[in-house]
């Protein structure tokens, strides 16, 4: 049996101790020893990727598109290939270490899309972008931040997901844009304040990876409506 070896460490806002392991080709990232994303099961991230965009089929176009968490980029992946040449996609990572790590250890999975033109990293939090959004909103906002809606890495994360920050979300999203976020359970609250925030929500199960006979996930598409001509 191939053994774990961890190639990096950092350690979080919470004190836990942040891991990058990898075994046998495939790469986790684990929180005290906890998995908290894995290369081999990346079907529901590349899911939120595509459930964002699809709104905005026109690849022609200069489609906004911000993605928080960039993880093992997946998400990042599946956005890339969702919009077109003149698209313009930032993410917000918190970890400037996880940056790091997708240029180095993780170049060969997807950390080599950080190159791409299209690309702009945010070291910051998500929270400080979607506030400054509401004067330059997006086409779609991407949400893959800690452990969904429940924080396992900064517990301040549990605030972007309160009935405010469903609010800012809105601000930033340009009329006729779409949120996307992933849960690792329902959520029957963020559905509700995502319905307060005037977002139109589908609550869409999402797999573990492609062959799973049961969806694990969830991901809230919340589509704010277009602007009324008059």
């Amino acid at each position: 049996m191939k053994p774990n070896v961890t190639l990096a460490e950092t350690k979080t806002p919470n004190g836990a101790r942040m891991t990058l392991v990898e075994h046998d080709g495939s790469y986790c990232i684990r929180v005290n020893g906890q998995q908290l994303m894995h290369s081999s099961v990346s079907t529901s991230e590349i899911e939120l990727g595509k459930l964002g965009c699809e709104r905005h089929p026109n690849r022609g176009a200069a489609t906004r598109v911000l993605i928080g968490g960039l993880g093992l980029g997946f998400t990042l992946q599946s956005v890339l290939q969702s919009t077109g040449p003149k698209a313009v996609v930032h993410v917000s990572e918190l970890f400037s270490e996880i940056v790091a790590w997708n240029r180095t250890h993780l170049a060969g999975l997807n950390g080599k899309l950080l190159t791409d033109k299209r690309v702009t990293v945010f070291v910051e939090d998500i929270r400080a972008i979607i506030r400054r959004a509401a004067r330059a909103p997006y086409d779609a906002i991407v949400l893959d931040i800690d452990n969904g809606t429940t924080a396992m890495v900064k517990d301040d994360n549990n605030q972007l997901y309160s009935e405010w920050g469903m609010q800012q979300i809105a601000l930033a999203l340009k009329p006729g844009g779409r949120a996307a976020i992933w849960s690792a359970c329902p959520d029957a609250v963020i559905e509700k304040r995502l319905n307060k925030a005037g977002l139109q929500v589908t609550a869409v199960p999402a797999k573990l990876y492609a062959q799973a006979k049961r969806s694990a996930y969830m991901i809230y598409v919340a589509d704010k409506p277009a602007a009324t001509v008059r």
